[in-house]
């Protein structure tokens, strides 16, 4: 798992595929602000290492690397897809309670969790089980009231992007005043730790299980009187 410090060996020793992608990776090295969401040398290289075609993706960023990317999802990554609200309380049990993230990002009030390639195929279905299985405690939910963003009081839908699909990525370098997809959590190395369906779903239960519940507890009996007078009757006979 990467702590999601810069990759300062990578930059400074050269380490790149083609003399051809220096000047990108010289704009990423002189960037100093938000590391954590800023793409390393080493991160830009595995993100092109999703696409067909590396060397052209490089040099598409080596010429705007302020603008958005697309790249194809299962090969290198699969993408899950949640909304913001949800994403963020996924994100702190990830790194409070579990093992930590991959590269994560924002794009039109969605987070786009980077996960291990087949986690697409396999997460909806061990929602599905899960939210059967689980009887009622995994519908508790995320939003105001305990209520899911859905607003149905269960996880809201998590849209799976893998073989056959293709994601927008943020750009390499961008200002923090800057509109469109973000990075979170930029990528900073060649071989990320990416989470598998196991622990995403870990992470949705955390998140649902750890919610206040919005359905009041309704007694059978009356509430008690404070100014009510309480006898022993206890030796009564």
């Amino acid at each position: 798992m990467t702590a999601w410090l810069p990759d300062n060996s990578t930059l400074h020793h050269g380490d790149v595929p083609r003399s051809h992608d220096a000047d990108v990776f010289a704009v990423l090295r002189n960037q100093a602000t938000h590391q954590t969401a800023q793409v390393t040398a080493a991160g830009a290289a595995w993100l092109a290492g999703a696409a067909a075609y590396p060397r052209s993706t490089l040099a598409q960023w080596e010429a705007h690397p302020s603008s958005p990317g697309v790249l194809p999802c299962g090969s290198a990554f699969d993408v899950v897809n949640v909304p913001t609200l949800f994403g963020r309380r996924m994100l702190e049990h990830l790194w409070s309670d579990g093992p930590g993230s991959g590269p994560v990002a924002t794009h039109r009030g969605r987070m786009l969790l980077f996960a291990s390639p087949g986690t697409a195929q396999r997460l909806p279905s061990l929602l599905d089980w899960e939210e059967w299985g689980g009887g009622t405690e995994p519908r508790a939910a995320m939003g105001p009231q305990g209520r899911g963003e859905d607003g149905d009081g269960r996880v809201p839908p998590l849209l799976c992007h893998g073989t056959g699909d293709a994601v927008t990525v943020p750009p390499l370098t961008c200002t923090p005043a800057a509109p469109g997809p973000r990075w979170l959590v930029a990528p900073d190395t060649r071989s990320p730790w990416l989470p598998g369906p196991d622990v995403l779903l870990w992470a949705c239960v955390r998140v649902t299980r750890s919610a206040p519940s919005s359905v009041a507890r309704n007694s059978i009996f009356p509430p008690a009187d404070p100014d009510a007078n309480v006898y022993d009757v206890s030796r009564r006979r």
